[in-house]
């Protein structure tokens, strides 16, 4: 195996949604530093079985009134 080309493997904690934290190891980030979770799957619908739709915080919406907001039918 070649030496010094593979990233850094180390310990992070990953905190999930619901807020419990557990130790694992990644090259994410540098020893120590805290991965937050946005969806997980204590939250997300395909392990929850819910039919709640997930928010995305720059969604189609926010895209198509960026794109078109100052367009009108009006003449």
């Amino acid at each position: 195996m070649k030496k010094d080309i593979h990233p850094d493997y180390h310990m992070i904690k990953v905190q999930m949604t619901d807020g419990t934290v557990f130790e694992t190891r990644s090259t994410w980030g540098s020893e120590g530093d805290t991965l937050q979770l946005d969806i997980d799957p204590t939250s997300h619908p395909a392990w929850t079985g819910s039919n709640s739709r997930l928010m995305d915080s720059g969604g189609q919406v926010a895209r198509f009134n960026k794109r078109f907001g100052g367009l009108s039918l009006k003449k």
